[in-house]
């Protein structure tokens, strides 16, 4: 998978923006996280405020529980805002959570209260897993619909393309929501076919990694 031949990017913490970043019509920034052993505040991983303009800019938050004090929540749509006053304006938030499948409905519910809280100019995102589309509860997929701009499915773990992807993503079709495919940067991926007749589908977003050292 050769990154060039994309438009939407995910640019995490400790990875070096490289020059493809140049033709991106996205960008999904890590700008902090929500540890389960520090509650009380959101670890702020970007300091700065990214300087971005012409580009669909997301700021992440990596999220290792859903237990968050409001004081938590607070500061992270006090850092959106702040994004949103500088450079080109913020398009939304996305929630990268690893939620299991069988605890989808609590996660609909978690979603829920925090779309309340967000202003309605910031679209809410989030990640999900390939196994939600074919064992996830229909009710419980169904709320998830209601509250989310848009879910990003991750075809890889760590590194790697997921094996046997192919079969995941036949069970996609059926998703309630509009989503888009995650691909890690160097990953062995090949598209489908007829993947982009699924009536939600709406593109791939590239997960960059550091080229290896030299």
């Amino acid at each position: 998978m050769v990154a060039e031949d994309y438009d939407s990017f995910w640019l995490w913490a400790g990875v070096k923006p490289p020059p493809v970043l140049g033709q991106a019509k996205s960008i999904y920034i890590l700008a902090g996280e929500v540890r389960a052993n520090n509650l009380k505040q959101f670890r702020l991983l970007r300091p700065v405020t990214p300087n971005i303009s012409d580009v669909e800019l997301w700021l992440v938050v990596r999220v290792e529980t859903l237990d968050w004090p409001l004081q938590v929540q607070s500061q992270i749509i006090e850092l959106a805002e702040t994004w949103d006053k500088q450079g080109r304006p913020l398009t939304g938030i996305q929630i990268d959570f690893d939620s299991q499948t069988r605890n989808l409905k609590n996660y609909a519910s978690f979603l829920e209260v925090f779309r309340a809280a967000l202003p309605v100019r910031f679209k809410l995102s989030i990640t999900g897993l390939l196994d939600w589309s074919a064992n996830g509860d229909p009710m419980a997929l169904s709320s998830l619909a209601d509250v989310v701009d848009e879910a990003v499915f991750q075809t890889y773990q760590a590194r790697e393309t997921i094996a046997g992807y192919e079969q995941w993503l036949e069970r996609l079709r059926d998703l309630p929501m509009p989503f888009r495919l995650g691909l890690v940067q160097g990953g062995l991926w090949r598209e489908p076919e007829n993947l982009e007749k699924i009536p939600n589908f709406r593109g791939f977003v590239v997960f960059l990694v550091n080229p290896p050292a030299k």
